[in-house]
């Protein structure tokens, strides 16, 4: 039987919760990008926004999150597999990784600047 044995679903949720934890204590990226979306959220809610331009807010948020947390898992893999040693495919890999979040990211500043400036229109 393995070490990694199937657990309960509480049990799931600990783990879930600790890995988050790990995140935010380790991922300086993390905690920074959990601070602009708070600002982002609490401004939204200030100027008013739609029910949808809200959810549309919170999924592209959730995107960059998701992808930072990938992007951490990718690069803490290949560090564990390769024992730190240099590899070009590494070194690739990681860049690639570092990409995605890079591509994620700018595509919600886009889509936050149009979302920001239809409502910020609406109100002058």
């Amino acid at each position: 039987m393995t070490r990694f044995k199937s657990s309960g679903v509480r049990e799931s949720i600990q783990n879930a919760i600790r890995g988050l934890n790990l995140a935010i204590s380790s991922q300086r990226n993390f905690r920074i990008e959990i601070f602009i979306a708070i600002i982002v959220l609490v401004l939204a809610i200030l100027l008013k926004f739609s029910v949808t331009d809200i959810c549309i807010l919170i999924l592209m948020i959730t995107i960059v999150l998701i992808s930072e947390l990938l992007n951490s898992v990718i690069e803490f893999t290949l560090d564990a597999v390769y024992k730190n040693n240099y590899s070009k495919l590494v070194e690739m890999a990681k860049d690639i990784s570092a990409g995605m979040v890079l591509l994620v990211a700018i595509i919600s500043v886009i889509v936050g600047i149009l979302l920001f400036g239809s409502n910020l229109i609406k109100l002058f």
